[in-house]
């Protein structure tokens, strides 16, 4: 892919010009304005249950967040994602880190496997560099900077811990650096890079998909050196909120609730499997928190949902595939069953 061009053939989006995201019920009453109210929001992969955000000091919001606070948290992180505390930076949300990490160093060529998350690919060419989609690893090439998302959105593709440790090694013995983002990793029995991070490698870890609290805008970042380095001097002082601190330390050391979390989304993502079947649905992946399905008729079925007031996830570049979230509650699953039963004509 040319910088700014498309990554032809994936179901990114441009790397120029708006991306599409899941989560925007503004386009989804433009699209149906006469849908019935509420909406399912069904276009993120965000967990539908939050946790139960503790009452919270104002000085949580009176004073610039103490650097003991923020160790603290990292801390919690590190307990979590079983890495070593010095290696994790805080964030304010992965998105951020995303757009930061490329301006980290001099413009380049960079491999995105792909099919991903388009934001990747958008932001190193923004950042100057030049972006190549690819199919797997092995085709990284000589890139400087190679980036895949484990388990990967929206096909839940989860790449072996060798093959990135590999990648990892190759790319350090030429200055490159391994991107890795392990939004979808919580909830999944995937091993992941955070326990023993390589050299040049970086690793990223969602907040608020997991712990359902997306508007808190908390991420994090494991990295090995120098990158732990450069990364903390590029985010700068105060970049999380105490807000964003106290809850995530809270959430992060509630070792009890991720685990009930994690059994409770395996049987919502079964039961969505068997819904989207019944429907005429493939299922060709996901994770606990999304499923993704082709169906015979993708474009009809986005449509039929929309005006049923259930907003989900296409794709231009593969117009069968459809991507599903989970409802938060009986009510929504219940009109979900009813809106497939009709579209599938059951």
């Amino acid at each position: 892919m040319a910088r700014g061009g498309r990554l032809d053939g994936r179901l990114d989006e441009t790397a120029e010009g708006p991306i599409r995201h899941g989560g925007d019920l503004g386009e989804a009453g433009f699209l149906f304005p006469q849908a019935p109210r509420p909406w399912i929001d069904l276009s993120t992969g965000i967990n539908p249950i939050p946790y139960p955000w503790p009452a919270l000091e104002a000085s949580a919001f009176t004073r610039l967040p103490a650097k003991a606070d923020l160790a603290a948290l990292e801390a919690a992180a590190a307990e979590a994602y079983g890495a070593p505390p010095e290696r994790v930076v805080a964030a304010p949300g992965t998105q951020a880190l995303i757009d930061l990490v490329p301006r980290l160093r001099p413009p380049g060529r960079v491999a995105v496997v792909g099919p991903t998350y388009a934001e990747h690919a958008a932001a190193w060419a923004r950042a100057g560099h030049t972006v190549v989609a690819v199919g797997d690893l092995a085709g990284i090439g000589e890139a400087d900077v190679a980036v895949v998302v484990t388990p990967n959105n929206p096909d839940g593709r989860v790449v072996p811990l060798p093959d990135l440790a590999a990648a990892a090694a190759g790319l350090a013995a030429r200055g490159g650096w391994l991107v890795v983002d392990e939004a979808f990793a919580d909830l999944e029995p995937v091993a992941s890079l955070c326990g023993a991070v390589p050299p040049a490698c970086l690793v990223l870890r969602s907040f608020g998909k997991t712990y359902g609290l997306a508007g808190l805008r908390l991420g994090f970042a494991v990295a090995g050196e120098p990158l732990v380095g450069v990364l903390r001097r590029g985010i700068g002082p105060w970049a999380v909120s105490g807000p964003a601190i106290a809850v995530g330390r809270r959430a992060l050391a509630d070792a009890a609730w991720r685990r009930e979390a994690d059994v409770a989304r395996g049987r919502d993502a079964a039961r969505l499997d068997a819904l989207l079947a019944e429907a005429g649905g493939r299922i060709v992946g996901g994770t606990k928190l999304f499923r993704t399905a082709d169906f015979p008729d993708g474009p009809g079925l986005f449509d039929r949902l929309g005006r049923a007031g259930i907003f989900v996830r296409r794709f231009e570049a593969a117009p069968a595939r459809l991507r599903f979230g989970l409802p938060p509650d009986i009510p929504a699953w219940d009109r979900l069953a009813a809106a497939l039963r009709d579209a599938a004509g059951v």
